[in-house]
């Protein structure tokens, strides 16, 4: 039953802090020590998302990881769902603060001092996959298209943040939810830069699984 009373002030603010917290764990980085002992930061793109484990560990880890970060999103979000409702004003403020806690942990992690997190698109395709399960399937179709008529990781990504708000304001009454999703969108592009400048030139990389 969705929680009304004076104690969801601070049922909120745990489920802050505890979105942030699990949005920081790098699976990334720990799958890939514990595959391979290396540190990830230090192999390909030198990044702890999904694509870079598994281009330099394996499909497991890789796949592992994909499933981490993606569950790191939702599971907050999730809970916030069962405390305070679904979203729908206002609960649409709490459960976009809850997505962007566990977003923003991914992207800033606590456990790395702020520094080397992914680029967030799984921890988001999560957290909406909660919020808005219509909205993130359009933005989760989009990406399998993309990846599979490029082959490029980079341009499924970035594909699908630029059809995330869209998705939402066709699925969705809420505006608090369009504005989280272009928060998102913006923070997943701006972590693309590099690649979207590989991508203009030719010059990104197709995604191809480490040969074992």
């Amino acid at each position: 039953m969705p929680v009304t009373n004076h104690n969801s002030e601070l049922l909120f603010g745990g489920l802050m802090i505890l979105a942030y917290l699990l949005g920081s764990i790098p699976w990334g980085l720990i799958l890939g020590r514990i595959f391979s002992s290396h540190d990830i930061r230090l192999k390909g793109s030198r990044n702890i998302g999904a694509t870079n484990v598994m281009r330099e560990t394996g499909a497991l880890p890789g796949l592992l990881t994909l499933a981490a970060d993606f569950l790191k999103g939702a599971i907050p979000v999730y809970l916030a769902v069962l405390l305070f409702g679904a979203a729908k004003a206002p609960a649409d403020i709490l459960l976009s603060g809850i997505a962007l806690a566990a977003f923003l942990g991914h992207l800033y992690p606590l456990y790395l001092k702020f520094r080397d997190g992914g680029k967030g698109v799984a921890t988001a395709a999560g957290c909406f996959a909660v919020l808005s399960p219509a909205a993130a399937l359009v933005s989760i179709g989009v990406f399998i298209v993309m990846l599979f008529a490029v082959r490029r990781v980079s341009a499924g990504s970035l594909a699908a943040a630029a059809t995330l708000p869209a998705a939402i304001w066709l699925t969705n009454d809420s505006v608090i939810m369009l504005a989280a999703a272009c928060i998102v969108a913006f923070f997943i592009v701006i972590r693309h830069q590099d690649n979207l400048k590989r991508l203009v030139a030719g010059e990104e990389p197709e995604f191809k699984l480490r040969k074992k």
